[in-house]
């Protein structure tokens, strides 16, 4: 191997720490989990030094959605390097173009034109940009425990566990719970220029809206005239078992933001996808946003032989296939193990839930043991995510519930009273 393990293991960790981000390691030293991923290959990771090898249930909340080194993906973007290369983001691309096309098939409703980024946090600082942008409105209504990324806008319309750290935010920004449409429809007024959800919260727990509530949202959003914007970086693509999880409730957003798994795992690949009526802005503004990475030729070759392969015939059906086995695996165990406290699933996007915040962290931590990588809800620390690769078989489903059954034996024997404090949050 050229790159994997050209110096012992723990050079690489004392390097990491020394260079890179001491507080990280220190975390994770804390916990027991000292791993480097080495090789990588479908499901599996395997750690560099020991040759650990851990099922990966965290998949980087969907980038992993094909695996890892997907070949169809890998394939591509090797042919694609003899004739292509990131490209000028000032210029036309036909890469681009071939692309928006595509996603213009596959999006909801008649939702067409597409802004392309390196990652799902620009991605969603795209849509709040555009949504001021066509409305000349200030206010932006994100929902309580929501995750929207990192950066600008993004980490605006976020939580103050991220955002606290770095003083004022931008203003305008409002939050109202979760799946409250009535909070909601008080909070929106004439100065509302958008309401951005994630369709189904991941950091905050894999949340499951009321069925009337996107309807409702949808109607709110059209008295107002705000921007609907829905974030399905962890939840579109396939995740749900549908490509878009908003097409459980029949609703089209006036703008879709994806990622991770745009990426095929190979190329960092995001989108802000949205209707005709406010690309009004844009053709006003052609040069407004600019980012030198978006929309990389490469990376579309990557996402557009991603597409390809969710999009073949059987493929959510085998998603849905697995969630069902997953499910039937979660109903055993609820029955056989107290501290379960229930599950909350859409396809292969799960919130396992326990009964107590510190035992999220604890099943972190053994799970890690018993061969799967799966962690905790930052905003939930009771429920464990658990985001397989859609390409999960049979029996690496079952592997995953036999993880599960002999970390819940180990846990179900601790005292919950004398459990320590929670380990510093992962983020999604």
């Amino acid at each position: 191997m050229l790159y994997i393990g050209q110096q012992p293991k723990e050079r690489t960790i004392e390097d990491y720490a020394r260079y890179v981000n001491p507080g990280r390691v220190a975390v994770y030293r804390a916990m027991g989990i000292n791993f480097v991923p080495g090789r990588r290959e479908g499901v599996w990771l395997w750690d560099v030094g020991s040759g650990h090898r851990v099922l990966n249930c965290r998949t980087s909340g969907g980038v992993f959605n094909l695996g890892h080194r997907p070949p169809r993906v890998v394939e591509a973007v090797k042919q694609a390097l003899d004739e292509l290369d990131v490209g000028d983001h000032m210029l036309m691309s036909e890469m681009r173009a071939v692309l928006g096309l595509r996603l213009a098939e596959l999006t909801p409703g008649d939702i067409q034109y597409t802004t392309l980024s390196p990652g799902g946090a620009e991605a969603i600082d795209v849509a709040i940009k555009l949504a001021r942008g066509y409305t000349r409105r200030p206010k932006v209504i994100s929902v309580r425990k929501g995750y929207h990324g990192h950066t600008g806008f993004a980490l605006a319309a976020g939580e103050d566990v991220f955002r606290a750290h770095f003083g004022p935010m931008p203003p305008g920004f409002l939050k109202v719970p979760f799946g409250d449409a009535d909070a909601l429809e008080e909070a929106v007024d004439e100065e509302t220029a958008a309401v951005i959800i994630e369709t189904i919260p991941a950091t905050a727990g894999i949340l499951i809206p009321p069925d009337d509530y996107y309807p409702r949202v949808r109607e709110i959003c059209d008295r107002a005239g705000a921007v609907l914007i829905l974030d399905e970086v962890q939840a579109g693509l396939g995740r749900t078992g549908r490509m878009w999880a908003i097409e459980e409730w029949d609703v089209v957003p006036d703008v879709l933001v994806i990622g991770k798994g745009l990426s095929g795992g190979v190329y960092p690949m995001s989108a802000t996808c949205h209707r005709p009526h406010l690309d009004r802005f844009f053709q006003e503004n052609p040069f407004v946003h600019l980012s030198s990475f978006g929309g990389a030729a490469l990376g579309c070759v990557a996402a557009l032989a991603m597409l390809d392969q969710i999009t073949e015939p059987g493929f959510l059906e085998h998603v849905r296939a697995m969630g069902e086995r997953f499910a039937q695996g979660f109903a055993d165990l609820k029955t056989r193990y107290p501290i379960v406290a229930g599950v909350r699933q859409r396809g292969l996007m799960i919130g396992f839930d326990l009964v107590d915040d510190r035992l999220g962290p604890l099943m972190s931590i053994a799970l890690f043991q018993n061969g799967v990588l799966a962690v905790f809800a930052d905003y939930r620390p009771s429920t464990l995510q658990i985001l397989p690769p859609l390409i999960i078989q049979p029996d690496e489903v079952d592997f995953v519930l036999s993880a599960l059954d002999r970390s819940l034996t180990l846990l179900s024997r601790m005292d919950l009273e004398s459990l320590p404090e929670l380990p510093l949050p992962i983020s999604s």
